[in-house]
């Protein structure tokens, strides 16, 4: 039997059970494409072929390649599987596997059965996905989720009231879970860290709410305002919403009761701001309690101390930049008065751009009174001017005004102003700690570490967790949502600790600590942080993030849902292959992400 094929250039005789294969000599052969053939064997340089493979598509000529090699071909995948959908995972994986290894299963315990997983996935998605609770419980359905927590916990048909069941429960058992975190972070302490901050809320609804000081310049706004406990390292323990016009020293009394009759700590130092400790809330409340104290003066405390032992001049800083001493003023307290060169060259520049800021307007004042066409006249226009022109640098006080009905007429307090400038730079510290427990360094040191508290709120206000904007109007949840922001702020905190090498965060601050010469100098980090802030890499050489980008990158390893043609209704839960980073992230917080069960 001979075939010809027109098309292709080669020709295959079939003769006697053999192949041979010929030149095919039409001009449609020549303008063909070449052949591809299987050879049965060489002589020469002239291979023999076996078959034609020319009509064979690319995908068959590849699993023939398979075969020839000695392996098994199998269909397409596409053949075999059906996708059914993909969600990104990685970020959950992580997430959940450090709320359960921070004890979020204990905390939710004594919930009801059906409850319990979905106050875990409310924690896990305050940290992947902070939004309110209807934007959760989309998160978490099957039908509108955009990750694969809901179906890892098994709540993908949950209600947002079971969203809301959870929450007015988690109210109630506030007390029993932060005694659980007094337990465990501060048996066996010396110190706890304590602040308040605010923030704003919309709508007239809610109890809390109310007109006060506004630490986010939302003036227009009523608030809410809640003060954190912690422990020194910043890890924090307990939370309480207070309405938003309560001042920071009257919510002191409440945090004390707390630790003494709920946590049963009969003895801690409180570390809190001037504005915080002051001393009317040291005498009333921390003195009767028992506990001590490390807080600050303020500024006309500073001034009588001032007076009391003489200027302190520079020199007396040369060494340590703080010296220690005690005060008639002060019975039973140690002073540690600080010195830091740096605060001082820029008080010095602030109050004199004030000042000059305020002589120009009040030039403007003096010119109003001189000018020849309606000029300004009378105490009473000129005064209320004056003032508020004084009133919006808050330099009235180094200013001696002169208003008469025609003219202002205004000098420098220069004595005013010396006195203040001797005091630039300095801050006193004061506490009740006894110095074998707790040094001046370490007293400097106690003190500076409020900047953990104020991490904390950066992170639950505007970075991470985002508690604002509050969605919610009865006091019940408002205090429910700020404590389920703390609970995920607490998962975030050890999440750091563990993440810190694939991180910016300094890993080395004790070494960053000993290389200052004073705690009041300036923090300083480690060599080891300054050679990562430089490559932005790590030691590896994978890529440095952020807390919340190395999130975003763990969210790539995807939770993939099939089936088989044979059985579609049996699924096949499998996740990528992590990436050299995902596998990184997982190791350090000792997990795997393909067992989140």
């Amino acid at each position: 039997m001979i075939r010809y094929s027109l098309d292709l250039p080669i020709v295959l005789i079939y003769k006697c059970g053999h192949v041979h294969r010929v030149r095919a000599e039409s001009q449609f052969a020549r303008r063909s494409a070449p052949a591809r053939v299987l050879p049965r064997g060489w002589q020469g340089s002239q291979a023999h072929p076996l078959a034609n493979l020319s009509c064979l598509s690319d995908e068959v000529i590849e699993g023939l390649k398979v075969l020839l090699r000695g392996s098994v071909a199998v269909p397409s995948v596409d053949a075999v599987f059906t996708l059914e959908r993909t969600l990104p995972h990685g970020h959950v994986a992580a997430v959940l596997g450090a709320a359960r290894g921070s004890g979020a299963a204990s905390w939710f315990g004594s919930a009801p059965k059906e409850l319990q997983p979905v106050l875990l996935a409310m924690l896990v998605a305050r940290v992947i996905s902070p939004a309110s609770k209807l934007a959760t419980h989309r998160l978490l359905h099957d039908d509108t989720a955009s990750s694969s927590l809901g179906r890892v916990l098994g709540v993908g048909q949950c209600s947002a009231d079971d969203l809301y069941r959870a929450l007015d429960w988690l109210h109630g058992a506030q007390p029993a879970i932060e005694r659980r975190l007094a337990r465990r972070h501060l048996a066996g302490s010396t110190l706890v860290l304590y602040d308040l901050t605010s923030t704003w809320l919309t709508g007239r609804c809610c109890e809390l709410a109310a007109r006060g000081h506004s630490r986010d310049g939302k003036r227009d706004d009523p608030q809410i305002v809640f003060g954190l406990l912690c422990s020194s390292e910043g890890c924090p323990i307990a939370v309480e919403v207070f309405e938003g016009n309560t001042a920071d020293p009257a919510t002191v009394a409440a945090q004390v009761s707390k630790l003494k009759d709920r946590f049963g700590i009969e003895h801690l130092a409180w570390v809190g701001d001037r504005g915080m400790l002051t001393s009317a809330r040291i005498e009333q409340v921390l003195k009767p309690a028992g506990m001590d104290w490390v807080s600050s003066l303020r500024a006309p405390q500073i001034a009588q101390l001032a007076d009391e032992h003489g200027a302190f001049q520079p020199s007396l800083f040369d060494e340590r930049n703080l010296l220690e001493l005690t005060s008639q003023h002060f019975p039973g307290e140690r002073l540690v008065v600080c010195r830091n060169p740096l605060l001082a060259e820029e008080r010095a520049r602030k109050r004199l751009a004030l000042l000059g800021a305020t002589e120009v307007d009040l030039d403007k004042i003096v010119s109003a009174t001189r000018r020849s066409r309606h000029p300004l006249r009378g105490e009473d226009a000129i005064g209320l001017r004056v003032g508020r022109v004084i009133g919006r640098f808050h330099m009235a006080k180094h200013f001696e005004l002169v208003i008469t009905p025609m003219s202002l007429t205004y000098r420098r307090k220069l004595d005013a102003i010396q006195a203040e400038a001797a005091l630039d730079g300095l801050y006193v510290i004061r506490t009740s700690v006894p110095a074998t427990k707790l040094d001046a360094d370490a007293t400097v040191a106690a003190y500076k570490s409020l900047a953990h508290v104020e991490r904390a709120f950066r992170c639950m206000k505007t970075i991470d967790l985002h508690v604002r904007p509050v969605f919610h109007y009865s006091e019940q949840r408002v205090r429910a949502h700020v404590f389920l922001c703390m609970l995920a702020y607490y998962v975030e905190w050890h999440m750091r600790e563990r993440l810190k090498p694939m991180l910016f965060d300094d890993e080395h601050l004790e070494e960053a600590s000993a290389a200052r010469a004073s705690p009041v100098a300036k923090a300083l980090r480690s060599v080891h942080a300054k050679a990562k802030d430089a490559s932005k890499t790590a030691d590896d050489g994978t890529p440095l993030h952020s807390f919340r980008t190395l999130l975003q990158d763990l969210s790539t390893l995807a939770y993939n849902i099939t089936h088989t043609h044979l059985n579609p209704e049996a699924k096949i839960l499998t996740t990528t292959r992590p990436t050299p980073v995902h596998t990184k992230a997982f190791k350090l917080l000792g997990l795997n992400p393909a067992c989140t069960q």
